[in-house]
């Protein structure tokens, strides 16, 4: 990693040490414990899953996410980056100057070979074993301690070999319907490093970047208004096929990229263990990305609810999240309910993951509003989280410790989940009142 990019990760906050903890632990030197607590005088709009640049993203920069944030009202804002987390400096000084609390996270892939090769699904509909892990609360990942760092060199290996002979496959397709297209691994990182203002090392490729970068290269080849023929060509007969540019990304994805499709590359996963390893060797809080009804019908992991909440507690995972505009209210409350009642702190984001510019505030299906009773409860989640950030952070014992077990300072789930929502809200007003005059809570 370049110097100056180093430097313009870790020279930012003001606290001990710098870097994005750096307002945290500037925090912890004035921390007033006994002041009375946010959450006992109101609520603040909360969004604990967003993915930032250089990331596949709709946000073309970390300023856009966090004064969008700002704009309409949510105080506390959590990135779930893949694979690198150069861009959390940034993220945490423009949050800071907004008056926007930043939550740090990982987002994970990783196979339960079992649950493969008895075909159910986990929270990927398309992919039987295949699981999304998040970690929540990250504070060791600036810099990584040595066996974080070859827990994560095996994910990103892993994941770069599989991009790269995708790339190659989708150039060969291209080519055999007419396209010829100059689209490498090496001239993609160059073009994502170049559009966010990142070194080689920052750039982890996605799928969604591949698709980009050949529809992009489809539309500089072919004329307008020979477009649609040579998709047909390039997708066999897909009806009804939009030719703007997203769509065509998507069906680049659908028609080539996926499972059982020409351009698919077989995927390679670490276990479960690796992931859950990782997320804990930097510091965060191992969380459950729940799809729910996203996948019609739900996976076979996730239903009941009863069952999720079991196969949960014996992985020995404190945490869950939901992204809800895939939901509809009655199941989202369904879920998120059950889940609380089981001692399970609870998040809800919104990815931000495609093209699409989402509101800010997570919604449910076609922008229906999340009931105020979940609302209650995505904020409570999202200061326990904060709680368990601040306090890693100086030094003490968080929500989980370095092995995944629940704080024991506290009789149950619902005990702690409170105390350290308690806590939460009262970083999150301490460090409001630190970044300036922006509000953080919607009264």
């Amino acid at each position: 990693m370049s110097e100056a990019y180093v430097a313009g990760t870790l020279e930012v906050g003001d606290g001990p040490g710098g870097g994005p903890l750096g307002a945290l632990t500037a925090l912890g030197a004035r921390w007033e414990p006994g002041r009375p607590a946010l959450a006992r005088s109101g609520r603040g709009k909360v969004n604990s899953h967003v993915h930032l640049p250089p990331n596949f993203s709709a946000f073309s920069t970390v300023v856009e996410a966090t004064e969008l944030a700002s704009a309409q009202g949510v105080g506390v804002l959590g990135a779930s980056n893949y694979y690198d987390f150069g861009v959390y400096g940034p993220f945490a000084e423009r949050s800071r100057s907004v008056g926007v609390f930043p939550l740090f996270g990982l987002e994970v892939v990783c196979l339960l070979d079992d649950l493969r090769q008895a075909g159910e699904r986990v929270n990927d509909p398309g992919n039987p074993g295949k699981m999304y892990l998040c970690g929540k609360g990250l504070t060791r990942f600036a810099p990584m301690s040595p066996a974080a760092a070859q827990l994560m060199g095996t994910v990103r290996s892993i994941d770069s070999d599989r991009i790269a002979a995708m790339i190659e496959k989708l150039g060969r397709i291209l080519a055999a319907g007419g396209v010829e297209t100059s689209v490498t691994e090496a001239s993609l990182k160059a073009a994502v490093m170049s559009r966010y203002g990142v070194p080689a090392e920052a750039v982890f490729l996605q799928e969604r970047h591949v698709a980009q970068a050949f529809q992009e290269a489809l539309f500089a080849a072919v004329p307008n208004g020979a477009l649609p023929g040579v998709l047909g060509a390039i997708f066999g007969a897909v009806a009804g096929l939009d030719p703007g540019a997203v769509s065509v990304q998507n069906a680049i994805r659908t028609h080539l990229m996926k499972a059982g499709k020409p351009g698919y590359v077989e995927e390679s996963f670490v276990g479960f263990d690796h992931a859950y390893r990782l997320v804990l060797a930097l510091g965060g809080v191992p969380c459950y990305p729940v799809l729910a009804d996203g996948a019609r019908p739900i996976c076979e992991f996730e239903r009941p609810v009863e069952r999720l909440v079991a196969s949960l507690r014996q992985r020995r995972i404190h945490c869950a999240e939901l992204i809800p505009n895939r939901n509809v209210p009655t199941v989202l409350g369904d879920y998120v309910q059950a889940l609380r009642s089981a001692g399970i702190a609870v998040l809800a984001g919104t990815e931000h993951n495609t093209p699409d510019m989402l509101p800010m505030e997570p919604q449910c299906v076609a922008a229906e509003p999340i009931p105020e009773d979940l609302k209650e409860i995505f904020w409570e989640g999202a200061c326990v989280i904060a709680a368990h950030q601040f306090l890693t952070a100086n030094g003490k014992s968080g929500y989980v410790d370095d092995h995944g077990e629940p704080n024991g300072s506290y009789g149950d789930g619902d005990a702690r989940i409170k105390a350290f929502a308690e806590i939460g809200a009262a970083v999150i007003e301490q460090y409001s009142a630190m970044a300036g005059p922006h509000p953080v809570v919607s009264r």
